[in-house]
């Protein structure tokens, strides 16, 4: 249960659900503790546009730029908490980091989610990749002022992740440092400094940390926790392919929203937990 000393995110990728699979995520979704939830791998797609429906009729705040391009993925931000847009956009494929602002006792705090491309080893999704990348690292706010949260699907790893794949690029790497070099901390290698879990787990058995939640400077004092929740992946409703990531900070939101159970109209959801 959350407390109410408290503010917890979670970033989860949903893997453009089908019609079907998107109830059985919104059920869980639904249960979750977290108050705002970042989610990943969308699509302008009927699972999409179902949890986008359900979690808007309930009352959450919703952000979901849907894709245009047939076949790009974005970024959808679900709230329990009342939300303003963030100044932040990446103006290349601008669905894949979208932000927003919730207020607390600490002041202003924002919350960006990314879903970075994908790419194999053809020229085009490289470029596509390299480009979007530097682009959002251009733009990536100072971590050295003010409150800020960085989550999601980053299809990249750390410098020294283990194992070691011989086919990620310098471009890969140097995103991920970018997050250091702008003044903020990786929150789960804060707090588990030589863990080895995986959020993304290939048909080989081959495990990678893709998804990531960076925090501001002013949050590093407040960070009370940062783990991966594998049920997502690994639990026998299997929901998707990754791990979910789960975080909380040390303040407290100031502007709940009167929201009720999205599986079940007009049912509040604190009835939940």
């Amino acid at each position: 249960m959350t407390s109410p000393s408290a503010l917890d995110v979670l970033t989860f990728n949903l893997n453009n659900p089908s019609r079907q699979r998107a109830e059985r995520q919104l059920a869980y979704l639904a249960a979750r503790p977290e108050q705002v939830h970042v989610l990943t791998e969308t699509a302008d797609s009927a699972g999409c546009a179902f949890l986008e429906e359900r979690f808007t009729a309930a009352g959450y705040s919703v952000t979901f730029p849907r894709p245009e391009q047939r076949g790009e993925r974005g970024v959808m931000l679900v709230s329990r908490l009342a939300t303003r847009p963030a100044p932040f956009a990446v103006g290349y494929l601008p669905h894949r980091a979208v932000a927003v602002t919730v207020d607390t006792d600490r002041g202003p705090l924002d919350v960006i989610g990314l879903y970075v491309p994908s790419r194999d080893a053809s020229p085009e999704k490289r470029e596509r990749k390299e480009r979007w990348l530097r682009e959002c690292a251009t733009v990536l706010p100072d971590g050295r002022t003010g409150a800020r949260v960085v989550l999601g699907d980053l299809n990249v790893l750390e410098p020294d992740h283990s194992p070691r794949y011989r086919f990620f690029a310098p471009f890969e790497y140097d995103f991920y440092e970018a997050f250091g070099r702008a003044g903020y901390a990786d929150a789960f290698r804060t707090l588990h400094a030589d863990a080895l879990e995986y959020s993304w787990v290939g048909k080989t058995g081959d495990g990678y940390r893709y998804d990531h939640a960076h925090v501001s400077a002013d949050l590093g004092g407040a960070l009370l926790d940062c783990s991966y929740v594998h049920e997502s992946r690994t639990g026998p409703d299997r929901l998707t392919d990754h791990s979910a990531l789960t975080m909380r900070l040390a303040v407290t939101a100031s502007v709940p929203l009167p929201v009720t159970d999205p599986t079940r109209t007009g049912e509040p959801v604190s009835a939940l937990f």
